[in-house]
């Protein structure tokens, strides 16, 4: 029996997501090593490994090789969604890439996402920037997971294709995770923060929103400095990101034994 290939933990965050039995297109694969695990894994019935620079292509068509999945696997290269043909996969995982970056990738070719079921997204930043794409066409986010590797953090966005897309994240949007502490929630911050990862606010979490908290109050230290007239707007704009991200932090204070 072939050995599983090995992943790093953001990697098989995103390998979980993957429903047994999928066909997936990995876009910006590298060396394939996720389309190689999910194929060995039995999640995977076919898969398709997209990359638009030629080091990482040959990585990639040679881990295949070595892994004897040609069968299984076509590498391919493309620029994004140029990969894949209409109704060809439908599942689309997209990873260590900017938020920003992700959606002009989904945005290229609308065609492309002809039969996807689900999306499984990793931003290395602009989160919000997914979840506002996600929200506008009408893809329902089911599932967020937030991981620190390394010293990095990591959000994994899961969304689906639902008859009730719309009306299903109105409702996602206007819950609030902080009611019962009493404090307000706009939309904008679930957007921000993540509905999902602010209602479980895990370890994580609250290690990735106290460094952002830090890099904000820095800002604000550094706008204070200035003479700018436009100074004073942005750090109070920044005073108030800092005082949702200390509001929420308190929270997951009380919520600790």
């Amino acid at each position: 029996m072939t050995k599983l290939i090995k992943l790093s933990e953001r990697l098989t965050t995103i390998a979980r997501q993957v429903p047994k039995g999928s066909r997936v297109a990995d876009i910006g694969s590298d060396h394939a090593l996720l389309p190689c695990y999910l194929v060995q894994n039995g999640q995977a019935v076919h898969a398709i490994a997209g990359e638009v620079n030629d080091g990482p292509l040959e990585a990639a068509r040679k881990q295949v090789r070595e892994e004897k999945l040609e069968a299984f696997i076509d590498v391919r290269g493309g620029d994004g969604l140029a990969v894949i043909q209409p109704g060809e996969v439908d599942v689309i995982t997209i990873a260590g890439m900017g938020g920003s970056l992700i959606v002009k990738i989904l945005s290229a070719d609308p065609s492309k996402l002809q039969g996807v079921q689900r999306l499984v997204l990793q931003p290395n930043v602009g989160e919000d920037t997914v979840r506002t794409w996600l929200l506008q066409e009408n893809w329902l986010l089911i599932d967020e997971h937030l991981l620190e590797e390394d010293g990095k953090f990591y959000e994994v966005l899961v969304a689906i294709r639902h008859v009730e897309a719309e009306e299903q994240n109105e409702a996602l949007y206007a819950n609030n995770p902080l009611e019962s502490f009493g404090i307000a929630v706009s939309r904008e911050q679930l957007i921000w923060m993540g509905p999902y990862l602010l209602a479980q606010r895990n370890d994580a979490f609250a290690s990735k929103w106290s460094s952002e908290k830090n890099k904000f109050e820095r800002i604000i230290q550094t706008m204070q400095q200035s003479q700018a007239p436009e100074a004073k707007e942005k750090e109070q704009a920044f005073g108030a990101l800092v005082k949702q991200i200390e509001e929420v932090l308190q929270c997951m204070q009380k919520d600790r034994p």
